[in-house]
């Protein structure tokens, strides 16, 4: 008998793949003399797959990680014959990370190569066929990684957007609109026939107020000054909140509560708060962590155009399986954040739906605390293109040079983006349904401000129009009005 692997005389053997340990290969049929080499077939198709694999193999979305782990070894070839004399074996590396690459061996050497004759083996050519097969798997898995993340990309924060609207435990809000409106007009403005009407203000000067800026408040030295400095001349007692507010919404509220504690303590009064965008959600969060501490502190509070059910920006921005994901959008985010204004990339995160969610099914606002919330409308209009915002000024020898910067151009921009995204009116960085609090007083302005306006005055305001001051003076008009009606009702 003669040894396995080796034909009986008589009898021919027709290789499937070169490299046979015979000398005599038989000639593909003449029929398919006029097709390219199947050598350069394989070389090409599979060059263009381990560069493909190669790229995406970082990524833990296509296949598996044992799948991942089998194209690390460099040995894994792919052997197919000449389409000329058909003599040629051609190996073609297929592992990622490496150039493929063709060799080919004269008849001779392949037959004399022990190397040659393991080939030929129904297991060398079964690991050929399963390492295509997986080549072909992995680029399914890939393209239909890619869709998934397209997909992800295009529906965005679509379905988040007006979640606590949609919330059947949340309470439901008061419109406070008409009343607003009301006490804005006995502040100080003009009336339907454009007859004057001196100020008239209510604020009560028993309490302390404590205004608390947003995100990015400490890069802006006018945030909140305009409506201190009017406070102050009325003979109320007004604090701005010093605060790191590119800092973590947790933190920011622990140093909002000693701030709280610290005023009542210095004064002997009830403390009323008024936060601007993240500056609400850390008040908020300081109320709600440690109520038990600040419930005889704290008379009320107003959240004006704060995030209160997630922004879509910071959401959009660190959503993870997106496209924007192969540049790593969130470490981009986290090194501006950090190294250029020395923040705390979770102050966004805390911002975003998924953050909320979660902090408000753990953490609620107290239902006896009188809340009062307040959103606007951005104009999208082509005259709030040129609306420039006075944030700064420079202290000169004889005179103040005022620092402005395009805010309602760019606040105009963000909400034309989101109207035409998802349909949802805001005022550049938050959406209406978004700022609404549940249990809350809702004040919705017929007014177009976007989201600087509150903090920043404007080159162009309307001079009979209220300011941000007035604005900020009928809230919290409103807000006392609101405590006194809960405190009724508790009695």
């Amino acid at each position: 008998m003669g040894e396995a692997g080796q034909s009986r005389e008589g009898e021919s053997i027709t290789p499937l793949l070169g490299g046979g340990t015979g000398n005599k290969v038989a000639a593909p049929p003449q029929q398919f003399n006029s097709l390219p080499a199947p050598n350069e077939n394989a070389s090409y198709i599979n060059q263009a797959t381990s560069y493909l694999g190669s790229y995406f193999s970082h990524s833990s979305e296509y296949g598996g990680k044992d799948s991942c782990k089998s194209l690390s070894h460099p040995h894994e070839l792919l052997r197919s014959t000449s389409g000329g004399d058909g003599d040629s074996p051609v190996s073609v590396c297929v592992s990622p990370g490496a150039r493929c690459s063709t060799s080919s061996e004269s008849p001779t050497s392949a037959a004399n190569s022990p190397s040659a004759e393991s080939t030929d083996t129904p297991s060398q050519a079964s690991n050929a066929i399963v390492t295509s097969n997986w080549l072909g798997l992995s680029g399914t898995s890939m393209f239909q990684g890619l869709i998934e993340r397209a997909l992800r990309t295009v529906r965005g924060s679509a379905d988040d957007i007006g979640w606590l609207q949609r919330d059947p435990e949340m309470p439901p809000v008061e419109d406070g609109t008409d009343r607003f409106n009301r006490i804005l007009e006995d502040i100080g403005c003009l009336d339907g026939v454009f007859i004057f009407r001196h100020g008239v203000h209510r604020l009560p000067n028993t309490v302390v107020y404590l205004l608390v800026p947003g995100l990015f408040s400490n890069h802006g030295p006018l945030y909140f000054v305009d409506t201190k400095t009017k406070f102050s001349k009325m003979g109320l007692a007004c604090h701005i909140a010093k605060i790191h507010s590119e800092s973590s919404v947790e933190k920011n509220a622990r140093e909002i509560k000693e701030y709280i504690e610290e005023l009542c303590w210095g004064s002997n009064k009830k403390v009323l708060l008024l936060g601007h965008s993240k500056g609400g959600i850390d008040a908020a969060a300081a109320l709600s962590l440690y109520w038990p501490d600040l419930k005889d502190k704290v008379a009320g509070l107003v959240l004006a155009q704060s995030p209160y059910g997630g922004s879509p920006i910071a959401t959009d921005i660190l959503r993870e399986g997106q496209l924007g994901g192969y540049v790593n959008m969130k470490k981009i985010m986290e090194i501006m954040i950090f190294k250029v204004i020395k923040g705390d990339i979770q102050a966004l995160e805390d911002l975003t739906y998924e953050r909320r969610k979660q902090f408000l099914k753990n953490h609620p606002l107290p239902q006896e605390l009188a809340t009062v919330s307040f959103l606007t409308e951005a104009s999208i209009s082509p005259a709030a293109l040129a609306t420039f915002s006075h944030v700064a000024q420079a202290e000169l020898p004889l005179t103040k040079l005022p620092v402005v910067m395009p805010l309602g151009a760019a606040m105009a921009a963000c909400a034309q983006l989101l109207q035409v995204r998802y349909g949802e009116k805001s005022d550049g960085l938050v959406t209406c349904c978004d700022a609404e609090v549940p249990g809350s007083v809702v004040v919705r302005p017929k007014r177009k401000l976007d989201h600087a306006w509150m903090v920043y005055s404007s080159l162009n305001e309307a001079p009979l129009e209220a300011d941000a001051a007035q604005v900020c003076e009928a809230l919290l008009t409103l807000l006392v009005q609101v405590e006194e009606e809960k405190q009724r009702q508790l009695d």
